[in-house]
């Protein structure tokens, strides 16, 4: 049981973080309109703004998610997640100031760097830190556990940015990063020690004992985009869920990037209804996975819930798509009961396929390839979005930006069906492929 000791302060720090992070979604698309075209409903410039952000952040954690979480695998867990997470505080701090034009400018900006090198980083490191303190056998359902608290801090976020002002918002944004990260500083034990590396008794030996004794090898512990290749190379099921990974994000990405301009050109939705919508979904989200998933994981096995997952997600991507009403958004976020299984099994998947002592490495590979999706999709959705909203669609459809992210979850779809369980894991190691290269 000492081993579980530090998960109740990881879920409280994931919480802390992804609560003052999903807070300022609802009010940031009325914010991006009123900055860029005051008065105005549907603007093809802040949608393109917001694409060239995305693919800027995404090609930025794609090769930064790689090298913390390979750097994490030799320094920490903890050590690594301080970065992220002081970093965000400083863009949330610039609206809580002002929202004016100016201001928002200077947080796009600011938002676009930090982003490049923190978007995603603090699930990928937590994730890490749940596979050095849980077994195989029981990692798709903590997985799912950890997810649900972000379900959880989402609702809750969410919840909040519907009663509060927009200013209170970002001010409360603020504080809760702070909080989060000195909550993590102060509670939470790291989990990578040398003892508990070097203690776990599998047939992967403790490649740090046998790594030259020095001190401060930086440059030397980056992965190389030949490790990247080994991984996918070596294991065919990592290929798979690789390959299923990119087109998940491929449509989320494309769902993010197309649905809140979407309901805000065709019924108007303001930052309440956004609240509103946000919170269905998280309430699924969190009853998916903080319920259903430690129940359905080990009845129906990863592979088979990530198909289950995957199919729902396109039939939710497919309901936004051809909303004709103004309820039927709402209907279609409780669909994320059953979407949502997919990434937690995906990310088990992965985890199974390498040894104890590189989790990070495997989760910021995995993360660094939901990256690079990242960056495909909003120079995909972003042109299409703007098109179908504006007076000079080809046909009339403005959900079509929504119906081709249901097509990418489609193929995700389809590519899950070839993901089998694997009967023999070899925790194979990319060190231990290193070092039998000549």
């Amino acid at each position: 049981m000492e081993k579980y000791c530090g998960l109740s302060h990881l879920f409280m720090t994931v919480f802390l973080s992804c609560f003052s992070t999903f807070m300022v979604i609802p009010p940031m698309t009325d914010i991006t309109l009123s900055a860029i075209c005051p008065g105005q409903d549907e603007c093809s410039l802040a949608i393109y703004l917001t694409g060239v952000q995305q693919a800027i952040v995404g090609l930025g954690s794609l090769v930064m998610m790689p090298v913390l979480g390979n750097l994490s695998d030799t320094y920490g867990r903890k050590l690594m997640l301080t970065l992220p997470m002081t970093l965000s505080i400083f863009p949330l701090a610039i609206l809580a100031y002002s929202r004016t034009k100016y201001y928002f400018y200077a947080y796009y900006v600011l938002r676009t760097l930090i982003a490049m090198i923190c978007e995603g980083s603090v699930q990928c490191l937590a994730l890490a830190y749940v596979a050095d303190n849980v077994p195989e056998s029981r990692r798709a359902s903590v997985f799912g556990v950890l997810s649900g608290i972000a379900s959880s801090a989402f609702v809750c976020g969410n919840l909040s940015a519907r009663f509060l002002s927009t200013a209170s918002t970002f001010q409360v944004a603020a504080a809760m990063a702070v909080i989060a990260l000195v909550y993590m500083k102060m509670f939470l034990p790291e989990s990578i020690t040398k003892g508990n590396i070097c203690s776990k008794k599998s047939e992967t030996s403790c490649l740090l004992e046998k790594a030259p004794k020095k001190r401060f090898q930086f440059f030397k512990t980056l992965p190389s985009f030949s490790d990247m290749l080994c991984l996918l190379k070596t294991s065919s099921t990592f290929l798979q869920a690789a390959i299923v990974s990119f087109f998940v994000n491929v449509a989320q990405v494309g769902l993010e990037a197309s649905l809140l301009f979407f309901l805000k050109a065709q019924f108007h939705f303001n930052k309440n209804q956004f609240a509103d919508l946000l919170i269905i979904s998280g309430i699924a989200g969190s009853i998916s996975q903080l319920l259903l998933m430690p129940i359905l994981a080990p009845a129906f096995g990863e592979e088979k819930l990530l198909s289950i997952g995957l199919f729902f997600s396109c039939l939710h991507m497919l309901l936004y798509s051809i909303a004709w009403s103004s309820w039927v958004p709402y209907a279609s976020a409780m669909i994320s009961i059953l979407s949502i299984f997919a990434m937690p099994c995906l990310k088990s998947i992965a985890s199974k396929q390498i040894g104890p002592n590189e989790q990070g490495k495997v989760q910021g590979c995995i993360t660094g390839i939901c990256s690079f999706a990242s960056v495909v999709s909003p120079l995909i959705f972003s042109p299409l979005t703007a098109l179908f909203l504006s007076q000079n669609a080809p046909f009339h459809y403005p959900g079509f930006g929504l119906a081709c992210a249901a097509f990418a979850s489609m193929l995700a779809f389809i590519q899950s069906l070839v993901i089998k369980p694997d009967e023999n894991v070899t925790n194979w190691s990319v060190n231990d492929s290193n070092l039998a290269e000549p």
